[in-house]
């Protein structure tokens, strides 16, 4: 049997088909750098990482969304402004101090879309593909000039 659009139950269309988005609650917001009473997550992903930092005791210090670098949005042909989602100081295994500029993603938006037809949604993807790389290239850029290091982190590195 399959499941139409037509007999979906709709008043499940918001848990089914929203993002989880919500303020996260600090158990060590002495760690956090800003209000730790504004920490917004905008995805269950998000939320996790967060939880990661806060509980963790290698974790020294965190921010979300607090580092801003200009970039060139080339599919809006102009500067903007990109706030990687997580800042976290860790003291590594061999008891250096590490800065580290994350920004969470799914794993299909961090590859070249792939299509078989140009279609609205595949040149939708496209831009969006150009637009996060040019963000991450300025990241590269700006973690290097500072001394940091910058990742990106799927479903594969969170475990979800």
């Amino acid at each position: 049997m399959t499941l139409g659009l037509a007999t979906l139950n709709t008043n499940k269309l918001p848990t089914l088909f929203m993002s989880y988005k919500g303020i996260y609650k600090p158990e060590n917001p002495k760690k956090y750098i800003g209000n730790p009473n504004m920490i917004v997550y905008r995805s269950l992903w998000e939320r996790k990482l967060f939880r990661y930092c806060d509980t963790n005791a290698k974790v020294l210090k965190w921010a979300s969304e607090e580092i801003v670098i200009p970039y060139y949005n080339p599919a809006k042909k102009r500067m903007a402004k990109y706030y990687p989602d997580v800042y976290m100081e860790i003291i590594t295994k061999d008891d250096k101090r590490e800065k580290i500029l994350i920004e969470v993603k799914p794993f299909k938006e961090t590859q070249p879309p792939k299509y078989k037809r140009r279609t609205k949604n595949t040149l939708l993807a496209e831009a969006m593909y150009s637009q996060n790389t040019a963000k991450w290239r300025a990241a590269e850029e700006f973690c290097l000039d500072q001394g940091w290091t910058f990742k990106i982190m799927t479903e594969h590195e969170l475990g979800v």
